[in-house]
């Protein structure tokens, strides 16, 4: 069984103007301790995605200033494997759980988000490293997000599955330590990571011990 870190950064290419600020956060995560970060775009360019995969990539294996970095992808197999990722994040409107396994093969990591407590049993079932719930709170870093499951979702995630549990949606310096004492194992945070994401970073760790 994998072992997830306390701090899941996600890095929304949405939320910055270019990809020298992608890289910019990438590194004081980092230098904050920050051991994985998924990063996602939405935009549907493979092109684009493809190409900020790769520097991520690029830099984590320069050694510096993005040293010993997980990176996982979000929604898209096919180029977690191009940028030579380790990992692949789905959801429920992506390829199933076992088409993405078939792509990546055993040793990538796959992590699945679900949204109820039928939707976690089934991912448990799979071939899924571990499995997110959320959002656990409101958040605007999602159009159209699902209902909010509250702590009380994430405490039923937990009695339903022994993989690694991230909870995620509107998760902050403020509650994260009451997402962890409901059962998770991992916070994913998008927002309150944007704004001096070192500074964050560390906040968070602190809380999270």
């Amino acid at each position: 069984m994998i072992a997830l870190p306390r701090l899941y950064p996600i890095l929304d290419a949405s939320c910055f103007s270019d990809l020298p600020g992608l890289i910019t956060a990438a590194e004081e995560l980092v230098s904050a301790g920050v051991t994985l970060i998924q990063y996602r775009n939405k935009s549907g360019n493979a092109r684009v995605i493809l190409e900020q995969a790769r520097e991520l990539r690029r830099q984590s294996r320069a050694g510096a200033p993005l040293p010993h970095l997980q990176l996982i992808m979000n929604d898209r197999a096919d180029l977690c494997l191009v940028a030579e990722f380790d990992g692949v994040h789905v959801g429920q409107d992506d390829l199933s759980v076992e088409s993405v396994r078939r792509i990546i093969g055993a040793e990538p990591w796959l992590g699945v988000s679900t949204h109820n407590p039928e939707q976690l049993a089934e991912a448990d079932r799979t071939s899924a490293d571990y499995l997110a719930i959320g959002p656990v709170f409101s958040t605007s870093s999602k159009d159209q997000a699902d209902p909010v499951v509250g702590l009380e979702g994430v405490r039923r995630a937990r009695q339903l599955t022994r993989k690694p549990l991230v909870a995620i949606g509107g998760i902050t310096r403020a509650n994260a330590a009451s997402v962890i004492e409901a059962g998770a194992d991992s916070v994913a945070v998008i927002s309150d990571l944007l704004r001096e994401p070192r500074k964050s970073a560390e906040e968070f760790f602190r809380v999270l011990r």
